[in-house]
């Protein structure tokens, strides 16, 4: 059975679980899921378990094979994880990041795919500068083409805007969109910007200490009761001049 499926999934750290219980059946290829809910819902978590960075019970099942009973290397050749920052104090230049990433993953060593990634990302003038020199939004950008050279089964992105302006959010949503169809894999994004959601995922998931609140499509699950239940605000759903839904907050509860 191709996409995700997760049963019955526990996880967090040595002195506390933070996911308990959590289940949801086939998060199918070629789409984008975001992961909504407050801080410390168990969002970063949920990736870190998927890509074995915690301690988890339970299933996890990618394409038909378990990716909580594979050996930590198997698993890293299906599944891939951005933080939300990369390393400090890297000196590499950018292509050769990219470049060593692409080598670790599959032994190859094509310059000519890289490059074309970066010009994808819109940071091929980057391509000759040292990641230490980099903004944080230039450092995320980065990270998402080390992580795309790679060709995961399962792309883990834990807030890969959060440092970008407007115009690279549009753009780099965007292009996770678009990659993900075009390779066929499972993304999971944790994003705070509801309307991003709303605009960029095919999938949405909302947690709350833990717990799964709501899954299906963005437009469907994110309305009023969800809003006051996950976030305790009063929203409401409204649609723009061009027909597209957004969220409307009014206070809190």
């Amino acid at each position: 059975m191709s996409g995700l499926t997760i049963n019955d999934l526990n996880a967090g750290y040595a002195k506390r679980q933070v996911i308990e219980n959590f289940i949801f059946s086939n998060l199918p290829c070629g789409d984008v899921t975001v992961l909504l809910g407050p801080n410390g819902c168990g969002k970063s978590t949920l990736l870190r378990a998927l890509a074995g960075l915690n301690h988890a019970s339970g299933e996890a099942w990618l394409n038909g094979v378990d990716l909580l009973a594979l050996p930590f290397a198997r698993r890293a050749e299906k599944v891939v994880f951005m933080p939300q920052s990369l390393p400090q104090g890297v000196h590499l230049q950018v292509l050769e990041s990219v470049i060593v990433a692409q080598r670790a993953s599959d032994g190859e060593q094509a310059p000519e795919r890289a490059i074309a990634l970066l010009e994808e990302l819109g940071i091929a003038h980057l391509a000759m500068s040292y990641l230490d020199r980099l903004s944080g939004g230039q450092k995320q950008l980065v990270g998402l083409a080390q992580s795309l050279i790679r060709r995961p089964e399962l792309l883990l992105l834990d807030e890969p805007i959060s440092a970008l302006d407007l115009n690279y959010q549009f753009h780099v949503m965007d292009v996770i969109s678009r990659e993900t169809q075009h390779r066929n894999m499972v993304t999971l994004v944790v994003v705070h910007d509801i309307n991003i959601a709303l605009r960029h995922a095919a999938q949405a998931l909302m947690l709350k200490a833990g717990k799964l609140i709501a899954s299906g499509k963005p437009e469907t699950i994110i309305n009023a009761e969800s809003l006051a239940e996950v976030y305790g605000v009063r929203g409401r759903i409204e649609r723009c001049s061009q027909g597209k839904a957004q969220v409307i907050l009014d206070g809190v509860i």
